[in-house]
């Protein structure tokens, strides 16, 4: 447990150890934490659980804080198993306890556990008086499920964001403030570059309508990560920012290789883009030995990406094939590509990159360069000039 104010306790779970999650989706370098709160007004309102293996510890130290039947209400802000999945468990101890949730939430819980629990389905604008504070629900559609809602307790002035705003990062500290800023950030334009991008023109929508409210916010509780106490509205100020096709002056250049011959041609490429323009930041990723979420991030930054892959089979290695499958799902916006590659005799890599690209629309400004067996000096030198026609 830990006291946010004199009303609101944090009951939740701080995850050292996750180094994956969404199955191996993302990567989790920093832990994660799992955030649920309790509020002891007149009324007791637990707002989400935790991820489900950690259910069973949730329930016995919730039981240290508060007798379980003395919780009046519980609100589901999101149905995904990392913050209903101890709602299982819980129930079994107080099954009558009404579950407030939206309509979807509601759907997506019995699809999950099978149990039809005392749901409340609420939408924008309802209300839940609690005594001293009054709980306002917001409906978040697809930030980032369609069941995804925010609740605001006036009085406290506290926005519990559920996703949004949230980060992938484990801290005994807590709070903004407190931790390291670059770490902070890292970890937060991580979590909205491969998380929340596809639905940016959501969050564009939504951040507007609450900011349109005039509400006052002294903080924001997000499901994962640390609490924005300090400037909290900072963060919003940020995801408006991300969410409007965002780019830094970036172009990062991604590449499967078999026999380095590929990776020789980003390299050349990369010298040309410099010697063009020594201003902009290139960075080079080999996606089958990097880390997948932190090559999404950087593409999110960048203004150009280019992709290359070897030729094999008449078509691609599977690390690119991957990283080009999540940049397609992404939807990012507002950025250019081209794309490169080696090849021995059927040479069929940069057409069929060239046409993914298309498909992620991406502004695909090149036919693309492919060279044959491993590049001469005469091969880089295209590769080189084809970097600086780029820029």
């Amino acid at each position: 447990m830990f006291k946010i104010t004199d009303t609101v306790d944090w009951v939740g779970k701080i995850d050292w150890e996750l180094n994956r999650f969404h199955g191996d989706e993302y990567s989790t370098h920093k832990g994660s934490s799992y955030n649920s709160y309790l509020i002891r007004d007149e009324k007791t309102v637990l707002i989400d659980t935790v991820w489900e293996p950690y259910a069973k510890e949730f329930v016995n130290n919730l039981k240290k804080e508060i007798e379980l039947d003395k919780i009046d209400y519980i609100i589901m802000n999101h149905s995904e198993v990392d913050h209903a999945g101890a709602l299982l468990e819980l129930m079994k101890e107080i099954p009558n306890t009404p579950v407030y949730c939206t309509k979807n939430g509601a759907k997506i819980i019995k699809g999950l556990h099978h149990k039809d629990f005392n749901f409340v389905e609420v939408k924008t604008g309802d209300t839940l008086d609690i005594g001293k504070n009054k709980l306002v629900f917001v409906e978040a559609r697809m930030l980032h499920w369609p069941d995804s809602m925010m609740t605001y307790m006036s009085g406290e002035n506290i926005l519990f964001s559920n996703d949004a705003f949230g980060q992938h990062y484990a801290s005994e500290l807590m709070y903004n403030n407190l931790v390291d800023q670059d770490e902070l950030y890292d970890e937060a334009i991580k979590y909205y570059a491969n998380i929340l991008t596809p639905f940016s023109k959501f969050v564009t929508a939504k951040i507007n309508e609450v900011l349109n409210m005039k509400i006052p916010v002294n903080m924001i509780c997000p499901s994962h990560g640390i609490i924005w106490r300090d400037n909290p509205l900072q963060i919003a100020e940020k995801y408006l920012e991300w969410a409007d096709s965002y780019q830094e002056n970036q172009v990062t250049i991604i590449y499967d290789t078999m026999w380095n011959a590929t990776r020789r041609m980003a390299e050349a490429i990369a010298e040309g883009i410099r010697a063009k323009d020594p201003s902009v930041n290139v960075k080079l990723y080999n996606c089958a030995k990097r880390d997948k979420n932190d090559i999404v991030t950087e593409i999110f930054k960048s203004k150009m990406i280019l992709v290359g892959s070897s030729t094999i089979n008449n078509g691609i290695l599977s690390a690119t094939a991957g990283i080009l499958e999540m940049i397609k799902g992404l939807k990012f916006t507002g950025k250019k590509a081209a794309a490169f590659g080696s090849y021995g005799w059927s040479g069929e890599s940069v057409k069929i990159i060239y046409d993914e690209l298309k498909e992620a629309k991406f502004e695909v400004v090149s036919e693309g360069i492919k060279e044959l067996w491993n590049p001469d000096s005469d091969s880089l030198e295209r590769c080189r000039e084809f970097g600086k026609n780029l820029i």
